[in-house]
Parts: structure tokens; sequence; C-alpha cells
């Protein structure tokens, strides 16, 4: 009898074992363990391809309604306990080793070849003030595991308040203008990589920003996608 040889299982033995970041027990998995994995809220329901909101089946009426400047979206997760939690870690908190899991997470639902990626950028300031960008460090593990060249290509013109302090209604006037792009991208497809896509008003504002900049079509690749309560 020939025994199959699972060549991931055996070098996980080799990984020393490290306490889950979500139930602290200890396993090779990684930062957080195989069984709190599985639980995490992925988006697994019917959705829209062009938004990710829950729909029927096809195309939701909003965006058949209103088309937006982003043509597909790929996302990971429901922005969900535990997912939000990470996320914010993550990002608030500098616990960047959660950068390659939850880019690799998104990688594994990517499903379309692109030109090139592009991270949601930071205005100088707030570069500044946080130290990194967390879009960047995302794409750029994005980037390097689907061997697609990342593009530092647009920068953020204005200073605008944080979204998440925001009422929704008024995160779509926040976002006007707020980018700019210094290449042509004529003909290209373009992936945009952001953390999470809330109301998608900054998504909408870069990837319209990339269509007059000449791109044939731009994706939103999204760790966590927020859905209607």
């Amino acid at each position: 009898m020939r025994l199959k040889f699972n060549s991931g299982s055996f070098l996980k033995q080799f990984i020393p074992k490290q306490p889950c970041i979500l139930c602290g027990a200890m396993s090779h998995d990684g930062v957080w363990c195989a069984a709190c994995d599985a639980d995490l809220p992925r988006l697994i329901a019917t959705h829209c391809p062009i938004c990710s909101l829950p729909t029927i089946g096809g195309a939701c009426g909003r965006c058949l309604k209103n088309p937006p400047s982003f043509n597909h979206t790929v996302a990971a997760f429901a922005y969900a306990f535990p997912i939000d939690k990470l996320i914010q870690a993550m990002k608030f908190s500098e616990h960047l080793t959660l950068v390659n899991r939850l880019a690799d997470a998104l990688t594994a639902n990517v499903e379309t070849q692109v030109d090139g990626i592009i991270a949601m950028p930071l205005h100088p300031l707030r570069l500044q003030e946080r130290g990194f960008n967390q879009s960047q460090l995302l794409a750029q593990r994005i980037g390097k595991q689907l061997k697609i060249p990342l593009l530092n290509v647009c920068q953020r013109t204005r200073n605008t308040a944080p979204q998440s302090t925001l009422a929704w209604k008024e995160r779509d006037k926040n976002m006007r203008a707020a980018f700019s792009c210094s290449v042509d991208l004529t003909g290209k497809h373009i992936a945009n990589v952001d953390d999470v896509n809330n109301t998608g008003a900054s998504i909408e504002e870069l990837a319209h920003t990339l269509k007059q900049a000449g791109a044939a079509k731009v994706s939103a690749w999204v760790i966590a996608r927020t859905l209607p309560h």
C-alpha cells in the first residue's frame, strides 16, 4: 500500500509552536490556529461580483442602476468578529505579524490576472503619524505571492479626515478629488488593495482616478467587506 505524503503537514512540524492570537492554543499553524481559521467569517453566501454585498444572484440592483468606477471586488472575509479586531490590531496597534496571514487569505480568493497592483495611498502626514501604510504592506505580500508588479504611481493629495470618524453619508464627499495618478494606465487592468471596504467611498474615488488615467478595468481587492446589519 502506498502512503500519501503531505509536504505541508510535514514541514509544519519544523515550525516552532506559537500561541494562537485568538484562542491562545499552541499550534504549528502560525498567528492563528486551524480551528479558529475554520470559524472566521468568510464571504461564502452569494454576493454581488461588483461590490460584494449579498444578492440572490448576479450583480445587485444598486450596481446595475449606478455602476461604480470599479468593475469587480474580491473580499476574503466579512468585516465581523474576530476579523474586525484582527484588522484593527494590525492597523492601529502595529501587530504587523498579521499582515502575511491576512494577505494570503485574500490571495487565495483571487482568480483573475491583473496588470498591476496599487495600494490605497495614505497622505504623507498620515503616513508620518502612523509610520506605515497597512494597505502597502498587504499589497507587497499579495504582489509577491501572485508575481504581479506593485505600482507606486498614485498619491493622496488631500489629508482627508479618517473615514471611520464620519457618518456614512459624509464619506463620499470626504473622498472627492483625494487622489492623483502620475502615469498613463491606458488599457491596463489594475487591482486596488485595501484592508476594508465599508461604504466603498475610498475605493470608488481611487478607481475613478485610475479610470481617468486610462485604466480599462479596476478591481477592488480587500481583506474584509462590511455587510448590512
